[in-house]
């Protein structure tokens, strides 16, 4: 009776980080549905990998879409700009593979990668080391900014991405609409969406819950991720608030994404203001919670 007491107590400590704090594996997926963060909700808060990856799962959350510098920063990124070069020419892929299982171990899978490298002004050489990085990290797309009537610039990132099979999502503002993704989409099979469906509803017009709804089920198989975030439509004043205090159709677009298996990591992109005597890694859960709600 006793040994099987002291055996019960040696278990629970080798269990638990601390007294009372049970380990458990992270898995934010609910109901079939990924639910990830963007590292760039985090950016009132230490910005250096390690803290990142204890805000992550601070946070509860299991897959991530990672911003560049803290990885390229960890992995010892020079300040000089021409030294940058240098050591992006030298360094070698098994860096940041040791970066995806760093996390892996801690939990937490890489689906997109947004380094600073996918610019206008970025050159074939940075663009190409960015999808290799990327590759590297386990991702399955890198981010940037969706440029309007740009079509040179989106044919050279899908033309590079194509190379490693890298998909490249293309994240709206308020210029996103049913059309603004078509000539990229157009040029290569791995230019993809990076939907942001709060910035979608704050643009107006045309951009209703109806038509949003219609548009992802229409170019699911193009959507490498979806941003959310609640933010009330452009009659309402566009504001970023709580989920569940806008007018993004969050619960609708979680159930279509549950009813329908759509393979689409949703990211949390945490945007509106911290309320008082909390932060983002609680604010980032909050909004985590709010999901699981819905898709359990």
């Amino acid at each position: 009776m006793l040994k099987t007491f002291i055996v019960s107590i040696l278990v629970l400590i080798l269990n638990s980080n601390s007294f009372g704090q049970t380990t458990e594996k992270l898995n934010s997926i609910f109901g079939g549905v990924q639910i990830g963060v963007i590292t760039y909700s985090y950016r009132s808060m230490p910005q250096d990998l390690e803290s990142l990856i204890q805000q992550i799962k601070n946070s509860g959350i299991s897959a991530v879409e990672l911003m560049g510098d803290p990885v390229e920063i960890y992995l010892g990124r020079p300040s000089d700009p021409e030294s940058i070069k240098k050591w992006r020419s030298s360094i070698s892929m098994n860096e940041f593979k040791k970066v995806k299982k760093k996390l892996n171990a801690e939990g937490i899978k890489i689906y997109a990668y947004k380094p600073n490298l996918l610019n206008k002004n970025s050159t074939d050489e940075e663009v190409d080391f960015a999808m290799r990085s990327a590759k590297a990290l386990g991702a399955k797309s890198v981010t940037t900014e969706l440029r309007v009537g740009d079509a040179e610039h989106a044919e050279r990132l899908g033309r590079i991405a194509a190379k490693y099979k890298m998909y490249v999502g293309y994240h709206n503002h308020l210029q996103g609409n049913d059309l603004a993704w078509n000539t990229a989409l157009e040029q290569n099979k791995y230019n993809s969406l990076n939907l942001d469906c709060g910035h979608y509803i704050a643009a107006g017009g045309n951009n209703t819950t109806e038509s949003l709804l219609a548009f992802i089920d229409k170019n699911h198989k193009r959507i490498s991720s979806l941003h959310l975030k609640d933010r009330k439509n452009k009659e309402n004043g566009a504001a970023n608030l709580k989920w569940g205090e806008g007018d993004t159709p969050i619960k609708e677009i979680l159930f279509l994404l549950k009813n329908k298996k759509y393979n689409i990591p949703v990211t949390i992109e945490l945007e509106y203001k911290i309320p008082a005597g909390s932060d983002a890694v609680q604010e980032v859960k909050v909004c985590m919670e709010f999901a699981k709600q819905i898709l359990q």
